[in-house]
């Protein structure tokens, strides 16, 4: 399989039909589509530790979550952090694919994955699509529920905005999902989890009527890549590698 074949299989399960209009992923840069692909490095974040254990493994492709390129370049010179990456990636002959928002909305992306992993039970789209809302059986509290969270995920901590509703149908969006929260509600949700809503958010929770918890961009999104290099890659016949890209630490 080719880089191209790649990323077109890729992309036949995440459509570009999917993404935001603000989003900007897909194939990043490729100095050589028509390479052969034996081995890909699944990572969340294209970072400077992430090329460079991409070189070390003999990668051909990096697939990210998170695009390598998200705003235009006004230039390409190693001065520039991506541009840096890009130069570097180059060189070495390793091609960059991004699936961003198509990822969060497909079905059997980060928000499915969370769904799954959580136990939240028959998954449905809801607002824009990029989130999903389902059952959760039992009922626990919003603090009780937040440890579950935290445990499953591998979070550090999760901020817990208590609306003092059982949680019983959950809205899940993974990365940041503020503007998702009147959607969420209008959708009958008494608890919302993603990555990021900001403190301020969260403490309104109690006056909004709906349980919000905030567990951590990375680990609200970190499902998918692991799920790439165990469960997808490997059925094409691909040799992968997994790498924690995540360069932020709760000390």
């Amino acid at each position: 399989m080719t880089v191209r074949e790649l990323y077109a299989a890729l992309a036949a399960r995440y459509p570009a039909a999917l993404s935001a209009e603000w989003d900007n992923d897909g194939l990043m840069c490729s100095a050589d589509p028509e390479r052969q692909v034996c081995r890909v490095l699944c990572t969340l974040d294209v970072t400077d530790a992430a090329v460079e254990e991409a070189i070390r493994v003999g990668a051909d492709v990096i697939l990210s979550h998170h695009p390598l390129i998200f705003h235009p370049l006004s230039a390409l010179t190693p001065d520039i952090a991506v541009g840096h990456r890009v130069i570097r990636l180059l060189d070495a002959g390793i091609s960059v694919i991004s699936f961003h928002t198509r990822a969060d909305s497909a079905e059997g992306g980060v928000n499915d994955l969370l769904c799954a992993a959580l136990g939240i039970a028959a998954p449905l789209p809801f607002g824009d699509g990029l989130g999903r809302i389902g059952a959760l059986v039992g009922e626990p509290s919003a603090k009780e529920f937040a440890v579950h969270v935290k445990a499953v995920l591998g979070a550090p901590f999760v901020l817990c905005g208590d609306a003092m509703r059982p949680v019983s149908r959950v809205a899940v969006v993974g990365g940041s999902g503020k503007s998702e929260i009147v959607a969420a509600i209008g959708a009958g949700a008494d608890t919302l989890i993603s990555g990021r809503l900001s403190y301020e958010t969260v403490n309104e929770a109690h006056d909004m009527g709906i349980n919000l918890l905030e567990a951590g961009h990375f680990y609200t999104e970190a499902l998918l890549p692991k799920h790439w290099a165990s469960d997808l890659l490997p059925v094409l016949g691909i040799r992968t590698a997994y790498f924690d890209s995540c360069g932020v630490t709760a000390i």
